[in-house]
């Protein structure tokens, strides 16, 4: 696959180089302990390799959204962590004297630097915090796909002052990207889920231009439903944004797009876990005092065998209150699906976002996918066309 950024094979020889490495240790914690280690050991190939090929590692990251520098904000709570699924050292680096403490690191040693984000100039993309970075590194790895839609000075403005390349979970992520919507094979369908159309707009605008299928899930399929004349009783429905969900079915039919909404659902006159007055419908048959929280049976196996006519699936939000059993039962069975044809080689299958991967996590199938982005906003904004500005910068 032609790339239009460096990665970590055209490094030559990094014998006492000094790598500034971004990468998002962004963990959540809980009592003073790291509660999730996700973006910890998604971290791990690109500063191994580096460290094993004799590279200076000075790792760069965020933590929290600090208003001013403060202990609970500070990085230096990741080094132990960091260093349990690195299996080598990790040190600690404070701002002040920095400088100082990077000169005594030798070959094949890991540091961690304070928070990014305690510089004011770091989310401004200030040109002065960008050199007080770049003036302790020879090199610049971008890891972090996850902030790469924010133009940040540890996140592009490096890119622009130091030799530029993208690390082994940014360049797996790119790659997976491309194979999704940059040149996908075709057909190509697409799940979009969510409660609102409002925050997936973009996606859809932009998405009914690219793909095959296009299939609405979630609260949003309602507002879809009304705009086909389906009364959707009490279901969450943006019924302002009905003009604007008819807009898009008409690009789509221009674009020889198919959307594909429910036409059986699970209904019930409250939301709670198995409510007693749960059942399934038709579209046509919702009672006004109920509310639609699933997709139903038919139409998911439905869905299912459009699956199987593609060779591409990107997916973005559930297609029910998934967290609520049993209105996870739609999303549970389309995603056993995808996996299963993406085992047997017939589809390629890239799926993100926070609610996606729960749910992918939930049916047990994360490691079938192709792919699955733990970035929630870089992913978003992907899908909608936009140029991220951590990506762009490696390809400048």
């Amino acid at each position: 696959m032609a790339r239009s950024f460096k990665t970590l094979d055209d490094i030559g020889d990094l014998t006492g180089k000094r790598v500034l490495v971004r990468e998002d240790l962004n963990v959540p914690m809980a009592d003073g302990k790291v509660s999730d280690d996700t973006r910890l050991r998604a971290a791990v190939p690109t500063v191994s390799e580096l460290s094993d090929r004799g590279a200076i590692v000075l790792v760069l990251a965020h933590f929290g959204r600090p208003k001013v520098p403060s202990p609970e904000h500070s990085t230096a709570q990741l080094t132990q962590p960091f260093s349990d699924v690195l299996g080598r050292s990790v040190r600690y680096i404070d701002w002040e004297g920095g400088a100082e403490a990077a000169a005594l690191l030798q070959p094949g040693d890991v540091a961690l630097l304070e928070n990014t984000r305690f510089f004011g100039g770091e989310e401004k993309n200030d040109p002065a915090t960008v050199d007080r970075f770049a003036a302790l590194g020879d090199l610049y790895v971008n890891d972090a796909f996850s902030a790469a839609h924010r133009a940040h000075a540890s996140t592009e403005g490096l890119a622009h002052k130091l030799p530029a390349f993208a690390g082994r979970q940014m360049e797996a992520e790119l790659d997976a990207l491309e194979k999704a919507l940059g040149a996908p094979e075709h057909p190509v369908a697409a799940v979009v889920g969510g409660a609102k159309v409002s925050t997936k707009l973009d996606v859809l605008k932009h998405l009914v231009g690219r793909v095959d299928h296009l299939i609405i899930g979630g609260g949003m399929a309602n507002t879809f439903l009304a705009a086909r004349g389906v009364d959707v009783g009490k279901s969450l429905a943006e019924h302002d944004l009905v003009p604007t969900a008819e807009a898009i079915f008409d690009a789509a039919e221009k674009a020889n797009c198919t959307i594909h909404l429910p036409y059986d659902v699970v209904v019930s006159k409250e939301f709670a876990a198995n409510p007693p007055s749960l059942r399934t419908c038709n579209v046509h048959e919702v009672a006004a005092d109920e509310m639609i929280l699933d997709v139903g049976p038919a139409a998911t196996e439905a869905l299912g065998d459009v699956l199987k006519t593609c060779r591409t699936l990107v997916w973005n939000g559930p297609l029910g209150a998934f967290e609520t059993p049993p209105f996870d039962a739609a999303t549970m069975a389309l995603a056993r699906t995808a996996a299963a044809l993406t085992r047997e080689g017939s589809l390629v299958s890239v799926a993100g976002g926070g609610d996606t991967v729960a749910a992918l996590n939930q049916a047990g199938v994360s490691g079938d996918m192709t792919f699955v982005s733990t970035a929630g906003g870089a992913f978003l904004e992907w899908m909608e066309g936009k140029e991220l500005p951590g990506v762009a910068a490696l390809s400048a």
